[in-house]
């Protein structure tokens, strides 16, 4: 998915004609970033034109206007808030005279002149009153790097012509259905009627019938000679009002005073809060007789010029240009200090109060964007919906009835640690209790929560868990900012990373202005930074002058509970009492059997349903998810036979349930489950159900090892295979729902497969005890070799490599990214996996030998679809392949044995290239010091100056590595 940051240029068009048009002159179409910002609702058009990264956007159907522009405009600095240069390009109706001799078809660019900005904002109702136009604001002008293309632009056409035409017709070459709507019309349906013809009011019939052709009623104009551009470029004022400009004898007025050559309706909603340059196609002439014939090949006119001009614009001069959303901020600190002008002022100082409050609302909104964007915090409304999505109608309730909640509630800076044993239901009663807080009108404003993850490695640590607080205070409550801010200013304008200290005290300051705050926590015994956590949960429990009410989840594990023990009391711990838990899971069983399609085939067997039920509830023990792994297990149990010997033979706990799940693995699907769980136990994210079917998919024995023949035929089969074990996550749009099995219909097809927007699905382990089961060093199993960390790893890698080997290498990589879902995590996973193999595996060892050494073309696309040097980018680069040397990528990745081999073959160990600029630096600012010492030994120069820290010894001192400082101090480096 495409980044959002690195977007430099928005494009805004009016209608889907301008939309089209703009598009076309891409040269490269980009993939729709995964999140934009809250609330934006445009549509969006990503690509490369002329060497920018451009972001097309288009009015939404129907409407139009200065505040519809506006709202878009607003919307895309919210989600690309990186962007420079504004660009407003469509159609327009020209006001010709005898000095412009403006045509349909030509082009008008906004240029600045008498303080307009080159667009000039104008209301009717002030036109009409005989007296001089007024504007209605003070209207913004492009950056200089635009104005300056403008001018380098009108010299070329002057002295070598344009070619225009020929680049529209180059975009029908590739696209012929769009020749009839956007080719230029006939000629001689360019009419000019004199200003005192009117079309027929509210009668669209054909102008030339009722308003006639002849010549006492057209103004006279020649043919333009073959030596004179057509269509051709005015430079000048373009008019912009709240209405349609369809009266000859206003547009005349206006032309004459002002020296306006175009109207339109969009370009003032923009300009003071997108500054932006205003590109026309002129489609009619600003009076009575619309013209919508010559709307398409306007659009494509207006469209052609825009790219040449972007053409004349060099990227990292555009960079260098302030922000749009910056430099908005700066004007009203500008004019708001004098807003004591005289009555002559007043007009203009109410609207540029207007503006600063859009101004103002724009800024939050980038704000909080641009607080997210350094933060990265986790979205913890996923797994809340997840969990709310699991629960079953009615259960929990008892927990809301408790005295000990109640009191929790109620009371001003109080804790609650609430814990039960593994499988009891935790999360869903997190999110039970969150909704019933929601609900409270008195607390619902000032609740936040986190969800640790043990699934996911962006919600494990408690810096995730502070940087989430934060950010979710950050957007509710404006009065809070300030510390944020202040830490953001003290870290270089967010260039770097807020240490955990400094959070945690900007945290508990922002928590101090609130009158008071709610946080709930789920899940402690997931964080990987457990210590950590329960430290922090005792430093702002005892922190004075804050009104916290805290709750908190987990497991009744020793270290939790003698850790909260020594600071809570015990009227502060609430057990979820077994009997509770019970009558849920009744609830739950008992509805499951009786409703549920999957138990349909009992219907008439109510005492095989009573049976069923009777026997999970002996049993269940409060274990939620123990009774939904039973139910699925008897899910496939098609005979009374099956349900008695399955009753019988009942496992007394989770680890049982999964013992029994693995041991009924028919043996022709062992491999799959294998290559699903050694995936989703030791990846650092959860697969996507399409990247899971290519890895099972591939045989790493075969030639070749991958075919799209051997995918799955129905993905969701996965679930099948590896039940309980596994689990479906939908997301769609910012919300996403959990799926645990999937019904089929009679054909065997998924239903709702094809309902609609395309959706992405995530593939997990079911629940954080699937993983302790399959990590633990205790469990007796024969699968258990092979989900060995190293075992694991080293098939995992082993895989990637393989798959990447397989690839149709005369495809693009943004094509092989498209039509090979598991290339992207192939190329970014494969080295850190066989780097913590640490070289014991000596077939993947061979494997990556071939790799590096023989299979060259794998190797640069790998490099495309991901770039080590700058892993924060998504898009791929062909170029990359070119750059980066098989050793500087070992060095960089750790791969030690690979170095020694690649050195053993003969590889400079000197060479020049990638963002570090040589391996030696690469592999110091990476912390690998055997890899280092292995460089040093074999004639690596420690004093070379190149790549981004200019040396070894910066770059090693910069990541703070201390021994490699020290191992290169020790070899001369100075």
């Amino acid at each position: 998915m495409s980044d959002p940051q690195l977007y430099t240029i928005g494009w805004i068009c009016a209608i889907a004609t301008e939309y089209t048009a703009a598009c076309q002159f891409l040269d490269t179409e980009h993939s729709l970033p995964t999140h934009l910002a809250p609330n934006d609702s445009n549509g969006y058009t990503l690509g490369e034109m002329a060497g920018h990264n451009v972001v097309i956007a288009v009015l939404p159907r129907g409407e139009y206007g200065l505040s519809s522009a506006a709202s878009v405009a607003a919307n895309m600095l919210n989600s690309f808030p990186n962007i420079r240069v504004g660009l407003m390009v469509g159609i327009g109706g020209g006001a010709p005279t005898s000095k412009n001799d403006i045509r349909l078809g030509d082009i008008v660019v906004s240029s600045p002149k008498d303080q307009t900005g080159g667009v000039y904002q104008y209301d009717f109702g002030k036109t009409i009153q005989g007296r001089k136009f007024q504007p209605t604001a003070f209207l913004n002008q492009p950056p200089a790097v635009v104005l300056t293309a403008i001018s380098v632009l009108e010299s070329k056409y002057e002295a070598e012509g344009h070619h225009i035409e020929e680049d529209i017709a180059a975009v029908f070459k590739r696209r012929p259905k769009l020749t009839k709507k956007y080719s230029r019309p006939n000629q001689l349906s360019d009419r000019l009627y004199r200003s005192h013809v009117i079309h027929p009011q509210d009668d669209e019939g054909v102008c030339e019938e009722l308003c006639g052709t002849e010549a006492n009623d057209l103004v006279r104009r020649d043919i333009r000679e073959d030596g004179e551009d057509d269509p051709a470029i005015h430079y000048g004022i373009i008019a912009s009002a709240n209405q349609l400009m369809k009266d000859a004898t206003i547009r005349d007025a206006l032309a004459k005073e002002k020296g306006i050559l175009c109207f339109e309706m969009e370009a003032a909603g923009l300009m003071n809060r997108f500054p932006c340059l205003v590109v026309r196609g002129i489609c009619d002439y600003s009076d009575s007789h619309k013209n919508k014939g010559w709307q398409g090949y306007a659009a494509m006119t207006a469209a052609a010029y825009t790219k040449d001009l972007l053409a004349r614009m060099v990227p990292s001069q555009v960079e260098r240009e302030q922000k749009i959303h910056e430099a908005l901020s700066r004007i009203c600190q500008m004019v708001l200090p004098n807003r004591d002008g005289g009555s002559d002022h007043c007009l203009v100082m109410e609207d540029v109060g207007v503006i600063h409050d859009i101004v103002q609302d724009t800024h939050d909104s980038l704000r909080v964007s641009q607080m997210k964007n350094w933060l990265s915090p986790s979205d913890p409304s996923i797994n809340h919906q997840q969990a709310l999505d699991l629960r079953h109608e009615g259960t929990g309730l008892w927990l809301l009835e408790d005295d000990v909640y109640k009191l929790w509630k109620t009371r001003p800076s109080s804790f609650l640690w609430l814990h039960a044993f593994a499988g009891a239901g935790k999360t869903v009663l997190s999110a039970t209790i969150i909704e019933d807080l929601q609900r409270d009108c008195v607390i619902s404003g000032n609740i936040v929560y986190f969800y640790f993850t043990f699934s996911d490695e962006h919600k494990q640590s408690l810096q995730d868990m502070v940087s989430s607080l934060v950010s979710q205070i950050y957007s509710i409550h404006k009065e809070t900012r300030q510390p944020l801010d202040a830490l953001y200013q003290s870290h270089k304008e967010g260039d770097r990373q807020p240490s955990l200290d400094s959070l945690s005290r900007t945290l508990n300051e922002m928590i101090s202005q609130m009158d008071e705050v709610t946080i709930v926590l789920e899940a402690l015994d997931e964080s990987r930074t457990r210590n950590e956590l329960l430290l922090w949960l005792k430093g702002i429990r005892e922190t004075q002058d804050i009104n916290l009410r805290l709750l908190a989840t987990s497991r009744k594990e020793e270290d939790i509970y003698s850790h909260i023990g020594k600071w809570c009391s015990t009227d502060e711990m609430l057990a979820i009492p077994h009997d509770a838990m019970d009558r849920d899971i009744q609830a739950y069983v008992h509805t499951s059997i009786q409703t549920d399609r999957r138990f349909d085939r009992w219907e008439f067997r109510p005492d095989v349903q009573e049976e069923i039920e009777t026997k999970l509830m002996e049993k269940a023990g409060g274990m939620f998810r123990w009774a939904k792994c039973q139910l699925d297990t008897l899910e496939h149990c098609f005979d009374y036979a099956d349900v008695e010997k399955t009753l019988r033979e009942l496992p007394k706990d989770l680890y049982g349930t999964y013992a029994r799940i693995l041991e009924q693995i028919r043996e022709q699907n062992v491999p799959k489950v294998v290559k699903v769980l050694q995936l989703l136990t030791w990846s650092e994210r959860p697969l996507l159900l399409e990247e899971m079917v290519d890895a099972i998919a591939v045989r790493p024995n075969d030639e070749p090892a991958f075919h799209p023949t051997n995918r799955m035929p129905r993905p969701r089969d996965i679930l099948r295979i590896c039940p309980s074990l596994v689990v479906l996550v939908e997301k769609s749009a910012s919300e996403e729902s959990i799926l645990e099995h999937v019904t089929y219909d009679s054909q065997g097809s998924d239903k709702g497969r094809h309902s609609g927007a395309a959706k992405v699905w995530e593939l997990r382990l079911a629940h954080f005890s699937v993983k302790e089961y399959l990590v633990s060093k205790d469990i007796q199993h024969p699968l258990m070799r092979q989900l060995e960390e190293t075992s694991a790893r080293a098939a995992i890698a082993t895989t990637c490599l393989a798959y990447l080997s397989s690839l149709d290498h005369n495809l693009s990589p943004g094509q092989i990214r498209k039509q090979h879902a598991f290339s992207q995590y192939s190329a970014i996973h494969w080295a850190e996996n066989a780097s913590i193999c640490g070289g014991t595996d000596k077939g993947l060892q061979s494997r990556i030998t071939a790799f590096f050494n023989e299979a060259e073309i794998a190797f640069m696309t790998c490099c495309a679809l991901f770039n080590p040097d700058y892993p924060w980018i998504t898009e791929p680069d062909p170029t990359l392949g070119k750059v980066l040397t098989p050793l500087y990528y070992a060095s960089m990745t750790g791969l030690e044995m690979s170095t020694k081999s690649l050195i053993r073959k003969g590889a400079d160990v000197n060479a020049q290239g990638g963002r570090y600029g040589s391996a030696l630096q690469a592999a110091s600012v990476r912390g690998h010091d055997k890899i280092v010492q292995m460089l040093l030994a074999k004639g690596a120069d420690v004093n070379a100056q190149s790549g981004r820290y200019g040396s070894a010894l910066q770059a090693a001192s910069a990541g703070g590595y201390d021994k490699i400082v020290q191992i290169l101090l020790d070899k001369g480096a100075d």
